[in-house]
């Protein structure tokens, strides 16, 4: 108890470990925050999600990964051809990787997820990467709705959980009160520029700072290097 209470007041956010990436939103995101990351495919979501998991394995945070896009054995070498190793916390248990099939589960994916993220102990961020195809094999609005809510529970017990999602997969009348249910809220764009693909980033909120909220700024992912942050200008050409 003493050492989670040390911790808490030492880590008041979870950062990227990107230092350039963090000053953009706030510092970080907050601890006890449920974060929504919202783009199309290929915008990014999974690099910035993985990207915030390593920083805060890299805090000394323990965190526990819920992917409909890799296994783990994918997802290892993904991540070290992008500067992100995450093999020695896999190891030592401070990392545990879920490969997840939401849409075999149908209606039921919302409620077995919120199952298993509860199981979870000794676990401070929880991401789930992505949670589109809950919305895409049966669930009810109600039904993804209230997976949001019990998110919202765990985040008040001071678990910190980030979601992706492909955003057209939801109608706006879901959509909308999951983006003001959330605390921080991320944006990914993508679009083609000649014969480049243009990657920005907005920082629609995050809980507590203000000062970055709208944010908007251009950022690459370079084998060997990762995640790099970019002026607009320069990621327009």
């Amino acid at each position: 108890m003493h050492e989670q209470i040390e911790k808490e007041t030492l880590h008041r956010v979870i950062s990227s470990g990107n230092s350039e990436l963090d000053s953009r939103m706030g510092g970080g995101l907050p601890t006890g925050s449920l974060t929504l990351i919202e783009g199309s495919s290929g915008a990014g979501k999974s690099v910035l999600s993985q990207q915030i998991v390593w920083g805060a394995l890299q805090d000394g945070f323990k965190a526990a990964l819920f992917t409909t896009e890799n296994t783990v054995k994918s997802l290892v070498p993904q991540m070290q051809s992008i500067d992100l190793d995450i093999l020695d916390f896999l190891l030592l248990g401070h990392l545990r990787i879920y490969p997840i099939e939401l849409s075999h589960l149908g209606q039921n994916a919302p409620s077995a997820l919120i199952r298993a993220l509860k199981t979870e102990r000794n676990c401070e961020v929880i991401i789930v990467d992505s949670f589109t195809s809950a919305a895409m094999y049966g669930a009810t609005d109600a039904q993804l709705l209230n997976f949001f809510e019990e998110c919202k529970r765990l985040c008040s017990r001071g678990i910190s959980i980030i979601v992706t999602i492909h955003a057209d997969a939801f109608d706006s009348d879901v959509i909308n009160p999951i983006r003001s249910m959330c605390d921080a809220h991320l944006k990914l764009f993508s679009e083609q520029d000649g014969q480049r693909l243009v990657k920005t980033l907005q920082v629609a909120k995050i809980r507590g700072a203000a000062s970055v909220t709208g944010a908007i700024f251009g950022f690459d992912v370079e084998p060997g290097w990762g995640l790099r942050v970019i002026p607009i200008s320069k990621a327009r050409g």
